[in-house]
């Protein structure tokens, strides 16, 4: 479904040129839950920013079901194919669980099946084990482990096919760590969703499918 070839990505500042990532030649499918390990700049975040439609390579192709992400548009990719959970969950913090992803809904202008988006949020919320009490409630007022499962209801609002999310139980405790890390596999082996997570957290990458390693800009697949 996706696939990146030939992958690679440097920064410019001033004179100096930093190479992130070389040549990169990876592949994700429809019902898969891969995880990304590596050391802190390694690159990480910058092989999610690309795959995730945020940035474009400096050199090589990222394609989504045959098509070239560049003609396709980042735009219109994010909006109905890719969705991203961030660290820092980037949630409206003036709106409830329940007005931030019916924004979501509004913003990409997805309609669920019933027409009804208050009703299919609830519904996204329920999934992602947040308590109706909490659905109406300022997201401020939330923990971090709640914040996160908005963050993961926020995207999924929009039946993407594939969600990326980086460092997702960086900040939660373990028992959160591990409901969100379930949510994951339901969403791949239940959902059909692709699932690709960066991580620091081994005990979330060996419940998952696959195991990618970043290391100096080049990854291998883990044993």
């Amino acid at each position: 479904m996706l696939q990146l070839s030939g992958v690679s990505h440097a920064y410019q500042s001033g004179r100096r040129r930093t190479t992130v990532l070389k040549q990169i030649d990876l592949s994700f499918e429809r019902g898969t839950f891969s995880t990304v390990l590596g050391p802190s700049g390694s690159g990480k975040t910058t092989l999610l920013s690309l795959a995730s439609g945020l940035d474009s390579p400096t050199k090589g192709s990222i394609r989504f079901d045959g098509q070239e992400l560049s003609r396709l548009g980042l735009g219109r990719y994010r909006n109905r194919h890719a969705a991203t959970v961030f660290q820092q969950y980037n949630l409206l913090t003036y709106m409830t669980a329940l007005q931030n992803v019916t924004a979501a809904m509004e913003i990409t202008g997805s309609r669920p099946a019933s027409g009804r988006r208050k009703a299919r949020a609830r519904e996204l919320l329920a999934e992602v084990g947040l308590d109706e009490d909490l659905v109406g409630r300022n997201v401020l007022k939330l923990s971090g482990g709640q914040q996160q499962r908005v963050a993961i209801a926020r995207a999924l609002a929009c039946d993407v096919d594939i969600l990326f999310a980086d460092e997702p139980t960086g900040n939660l405790d373990e028992e959160t760590a591990d409901g969100i890390i379930g949510i994951f596999q339901r969403l791949a082996h239940q959902q059909n969703t692709c699932v690709v997570v960066v991580t620091h957290n081994q005990a979330l990458a060996a419940r998952s499918d696959r195991v990618l390693v970043l290391r100096k800009g080049r990854v291998a697949v883990q044993d």
